[in-house]
């Protein structure tokens, strides 16, 4: 998790994606904490459920987002495989109704939390998965949308911050990979890092599942 202005944990269960979040976590939990779940997410915010629905937040750090979406009526299950992290998300959001779970991309078991969901968030996750990692976490998310389900991605691009596992994957990558599985892009847009960081910009992505199998959303 540690230097992404989105503030969320990484939440896959690769040693090196994760090396470092745990030691670094007091520091991490003040840092993401200190921009709000609408900051991050302004360019897509129109396209999250208006009404009660289930959510999954992979790698959610501190469960600002979980708590935001909690904070709107939904049912949410916040992914986050840091123990440290995951801790201090309990604490500072102690008052919320979050499921939280650990686990990890990409097979993402959800063995505590079975079922579907309207929407999922990977903010500043996809990156720290490699391009096979990234071909089963698409298959996977995509068999955990309700059909017309949303999945909302959050890619960062910049240099790799030392000690970190991270590659560069496009918006344009993305955007096939999730058509590969039938996972049709409803938007698309850049923006630059929070944090100031001249070096780091943001792209959001939302995708949505098709309505039925008999054609797209």
């Amino acid at each position: 998790m540690s230097d992404r202005s989105a503030a969320h944990g990484d939440g896959i269960g690769q040693a090196g994606g994760t090396a470092g979040y745990a030691r670094e976590a007091d520091a991490l939990a003040a840092q993401y904490e200190a921009v709000t779940f609408g900051d991050v997410h302004r360019d897509v915010l129109g396209l999250v459920p208006p009404g009660p629905a289930r959510i999954l937040d992979i790698g959610a750090g501190t469960g600002r987002d979980a708590a935001a979406l909690a904070a709107l009526g939904h049912s949410v299950v916040a992914v986050e495989p840091t123990t440290e992290l995951r801790v201090h998300g309990q604490r500072i959001h102690a008052g919320s109704a979050i499921d939280w779970v650990d686990d990890v991309l990409p097979d993402l078991t959800l063995r505590q939390c079975p079922g579907r969901f309207d929407a999922i968030f990977a903010t500043a996750v996809w990156m720290h998965l490699d391009a096979g990692e990234r071909g089963q976490a698409m298959a996977r998310i995509a068999a955990l949308l309700v059909p017309g389900g949303r999945f909302f991605v959050t890619l960062r691009h910049g240099p790799v911050p030392e000690g970190r596992r991270m590659f560069e994957v496009s918006a344009a990558e993305t955007v096939e990979l999730a058509a590969a599985h039938r996972l049709r892009t409803a938007l698309s847009s850049e923006r630059s890092d929070l944090h100031g960081r001249g070096s780091v910009r943001w792209s959001s992505l939302v995708f949505q599942a098709e309505d039925s199998l008999n054609g797209p959303a």
